[in-house]
């Protein structure tokens, strides 16, 4: 009687192992991970309510707390406008420079740690994560779209990255750049931000609560579809050394890599998962039952593997020690003096404002 063959073995002991991991229990999400979300959203929750605590202040003309630069990161276009005048000039914009320090860093850690600015940092997208959670409990299963909408959809955040990347750095002069970073508009685009959410039409209203109950319905419909920030992200990501790898010979082929992945990547038929997509949430290595099958690894491969753990403490050191840097090196308070913000605020187009005070805004050039 001759012996099975190595291939029949092969897979008769990983079938066994599969059986295994369906009798064993799911594993919890990444803790490391779920800990630098809550806190960066903490932070980000301070922060706005210290920024509105401020304005307010400044629409009733008075001193109330100090305006936190760490607002200035959801500026992105003022960021990208930055970026191509300091491209050009050497010049380091003083207008938003926390904004710049802060698209600088998601950028860095792009090319260091994937996308993980997505999954880790960004509040938008731990927003859309805890949607995403909520979904699957009420729908039990995780919805997607169907492959020949999916795609299309997909590659409109990367059609509105373009746009702003070519509007910016193509069609705007540097003369141009030079008198947006210096109008009035770009000085206060963060309180018109804030403005623009605490006094929302109906119709922005309206559209809001359809993103929200899109990315309640399809889990991530904003990260995935619209996003560009996450668009500008992804093909940077790409020349990360770090990656998610599967070995085969211990893969279980379980698919529960595939099954948690909020990109709905195949991981569990990649070797080496390289797709712009991934995240580096790591839940995919989260999740995997068997030793040794997925793991975040510097090269193909490389024998030295990186714990989430160690993943978590890079991320935090890229973000929070970039911030800390740019503290250090001047490049995060506004050089906007607050008595131009008074003044500016008293510009804005408020008519309860400017009637309660029998006021007209003005409107000028710049001084």
């Amino acid at each position: 009687m001759t012996s099975p063959g190595p291939d029949i073995v092969a897979r008769l002991a990983r079938a066994k192992r599969k059986a295994l991991v369906f009798r064993s229990h799911q594993k919890r999400p990444l803790v490391s991970r779920q800990s630098v979300q809550l806190i960066t959203l903490a932070v980000v929750i301070v922060i706005g309510l210290q920024f509105a605590q401020w304005v307010g202040g400044l629409m009733r003309v008075e001193s109330v707390g100090v305006r936190p630069p760490g607002v200035e990161g959801f500026l992105p276009i003022s960021a990208l406008i930055s970026l191509r005048h300091w491209v050009l000039s050497g010049e380091y914009s003083l207008i938003h420079p926390a904004g710049l320090a802060i698209f600088g860093l998601a950028c860095l850690m792009a090319l260091l740690l994937k996308k993980a600015f997505c999954s880790w940092i960004c509040p938008v997208g731990t927003i859309a994560e805890y949607l995403a959670r909520l979904s699957h409990k009420v729908f039990r299963r995780r919805i997607k779209l169907p492959v020949w909408l999916d795609r299309p959809l997909r590659a409109l955040k990367y059609l509105l990255a373009f746009y702003f990347v070519y509007a910016v750095f193509v069609q705007m002069s540097p003369r141009e750049v030079e008198v947006f970073l210096h109008s009035p508009y770009n000085k206060v685009a963060d309180i018109k931000m804030l403005l623009f959410f605490t006094r929302m039409s109906t119709l922005t209203a309206q559209v809001l609560a359809v993103l929200v109950a899109l990315s309640f319905v399809v889990p991530y419909f904003w990260c995935r579809y619209l996003c560009p920030y996450g668009a500008l992200l992804g093909p940077l990501s790409m020349f990360s050394p770090l990656k998610v790898e599967r070995r085969e010979p211990d893969c279980t082929e379980c698919g529960r890599c595939a099954a948690v992945c909020p990109a709905f990547l195949d991981v569990d038929r990649k070797g080496r998962v390289t797709d712009p997509e991934c995240t580096g949430c790591l839940e995919c290595v989260a999740q995997c039952p068997a030793p040794g099958a997925l793991e975040v690894r510097a090269a193909a491969g490389w024998r030295g593997r990186i714990r989430p753990v160690v993943f978590a403490t890079a991320v935090a050191l890229v973000f929070y020690g970039g911030i800390g840097a740019a503290k250090l090196a001047g490049k995060w308070q506004t050089g906007i003096p607050e008595a131009e913000f008074q003044r500016r605020v008293l510009e804005l187009d408020d008519p309860k404002y400017h009637h309660a005070r029998g006021e007209v805004p003005a409107y000028g050039p710049e001084d």
